[in-house]
């Protein structure tokens, strides 16, 4: 079982209530101050905003505000970007420093550039004496850009306890690697966990494979053997849920879906033993 102060939501665990480009909208977008109230009313103690809810342009005041509902509620913040060009991480840093958020996540891409990771290596070690004397942890997430390995060179060359690795259920199946051999390699660097769940399954033809989500426990993933061995290596990170629930006939009915999986994710993982 996660206690309550470690688990926790984010952004894409509510893509859809938030916007999905070329999707429909939703009437009332979900905004950083409604992700939070649904931390409350879930019961879970952490909330990530990631790159689909960014919060650099938000105004000071809103900035404030949020930090002080979340220590109203005993809520620890976390935040997530793409990128690692020194200038933006220095901004993402002091936004951490506004909402007393002691992690950022990101990837080692932005959406604009495809710099090679020697590169992201000298503009980490550029920015990291800043992020280790204000113990703010950065966290690269694996996803479908590099194997775990070269993700795993990545922390090794940087060399800092302070720069790990976001681990996601999911996404290296884009790098044709299992979840069991990206936790295996990837154990020893994890700061941060996505917990996200999925299943394969064959298209009617029978000439392929559906990769869909599912609730946290409900589909492929070995959640009781990805806490364990992580807490094997001494990693007891927070853990995030994040959701690919599949759209539906129309936004409300696929929210409804997203935040029916929601509970169910949650209530599974503060239930499991």
């Amino acid at each position: 079982m996660i206690p309550r102060s470690r688990l926790g939501i984010g952004s894409w665990t509510f893509p859809w209530a938030i916007g999905v480009p070329g999707y429909p909208r939703p009437e009332r977008p979900l905004d950083p101050a409604g992700l939070l109230r649904k931390a409350v009313e879930l019961g879970v103690g952490v909330v990530q905003f990631a790159d689909n809810l960014p919060l650099l342009d938000l105004p000071r005041r809103d900035v404030e505000a949020l930090r002080e509902v979340a220590r109203d509620f005993g809520i620890t913040i976390e935040l997530g970007t793409r990128g690692a060009e020194p200038a933006h991480l220095a901004a993402c840093l002091e936004l951490c420093r506004q909402l007393d958020a002691r992690l950022l996540r990101t990837l080692t891409r932005p959406a604009t550039s495809s710099p090679e990771l020697a590169q992201v290596r000298d503009w980490v070690k550029e920015i990291l004496p800043q992020f280790e004397a204000a113990q703010v942890a950065l966290a690269f997430e694996n996803y479908e850009r590099h194997t775990a390995a070269e993700l795993a060179g990545l922390i090794e060359s940087i060399g800092s306890p302070q720069v790990g690795v976001c681990l996601d259920m999911v996404n290296s199946l884009g790098a044709l690697e299992t979840p069991r051999q990206v936790v295996e390699i990837l154990a020893p660097y994890v700061l941060n966990l996505h917990m996200k769940d999925f299943e394969i399954s064959r298209v009617p033809s029978m000439m392929g494979y559906v990769v869909e989500g599912r609730p946290v426990g409900q589909g492929r993933i070995p959640v009781g053997w990805v806490l364990e061995e992580l807490a094997r290596r001494g990693r007891t990170p927070n853990v995030i849920i994040e959701l690919w629930t599949p759209f539906e006939n129309s936004i409300e009915q696929t929210m409804a879906k997203e935040q029916d999986w929601a509970r169910r994710s949650v209530a599974y993982l503060l239930s499991s033993p």
